[in-house]
């Protein structure tokens, strides 16, 4: 039944919530990504629950998770004025490695979410939503080998951020030809190369800077309360 459930809930991440912003992008169109971004929302919060070991030590699970999203959310506010540098993937990330891949993508999504209600709503808040989402999830599946070397988290951090770049040209790409022209995103990926390197080098300085002491202390926590993560 456990097994069945986490296969569910990563089905949801991986599959359902990528698929359901395209579809509801085309169908309803980008006027209406208030309801893509509460698909987001409804659906990674459902995995999480799916997920969730209910004991009472894990339902202090819940309240760092929340911690962690409001840390997320805080680091892109007082990062605002440089530019594409933002800790939000390295916090993400970070969550995944020592939470499980449900907890990180709840993280990421919620962090968007929250965050756009300063920086601006529109329709790549959900893009936004899945993309660090996916980063989380990722990141919770490679957890073993993450938390065992700091130079694979370093590299992985690289990556997401390239990931990140990639996945929110797929929105540019279909903002402006209202359909996906490859051609076009291509074109798109090649002009985002010097923002995608901001991105790329953010993650690597911010998990250098913080997964080391923000780890221990969430494994000390683990330790002390008995939570239990998949």
């Amino acid at each position: 039944m456990k097994s069945l459930k986490k296969t569910i809930s990563l089905i949801l991440l991986a599959v359902a919530i990528p698929a359901a912003v395209i579809i509801l992008f085309f169908v309803l169109g980008r006027e209406r990504y208030d309801i893509a971004s509460i698909a987001v929302a409804l659906l990674s919060t459902a995995a999480f629950v799916l997920a969730f070991e209910r004991n009472s030590a894990n339902g202090r699970l819940v309240v760092l998770v929340a911690v962690m999203t409001a840390l997320s959310v805080a680091g892109r506010f007082i990062f605002s004025p440089i530019a594409f540098f933002k800790p939000v993937t390295a916090i993400v990330i970070i969550t995944a490695v020592y939470f499980g891949s449900e907890s990180g993508y709840i993280t990421g999504a919620f962090c968007a979410l929250l965050s756009n209600f300063y920086f601006g709503q529109g329709p790549w808040t959900p893009f936004q939503m899945t993309v660090w989402g996916l980063i989380g999830l990722l990141s919770g599946l490679l957890s073993k080998y993450l938390k065992k070397n700091t130079a694979i988290l370093a590299l992985w951090g690289g990556v997401a951020g390239v990931i990140f770049s990639m996945v929110m040209d797929v929105w540019t790409t279909l903002w402006a030809e209202e359909g996906f022209n490859l051609a076009r995103y291509f074109t798109n990926v090649s002009f985002s190369l010097p923002i995608m390197a901001i991105y790329a080098a953010s993650n690597i300085i911010f998990l250098l800077l913080l997964a080391k002491p923000i780890g221990k202390k969430l494994e000390r926590i683990k330790t002390k309360y008995g939570i239990i993560t998949n």
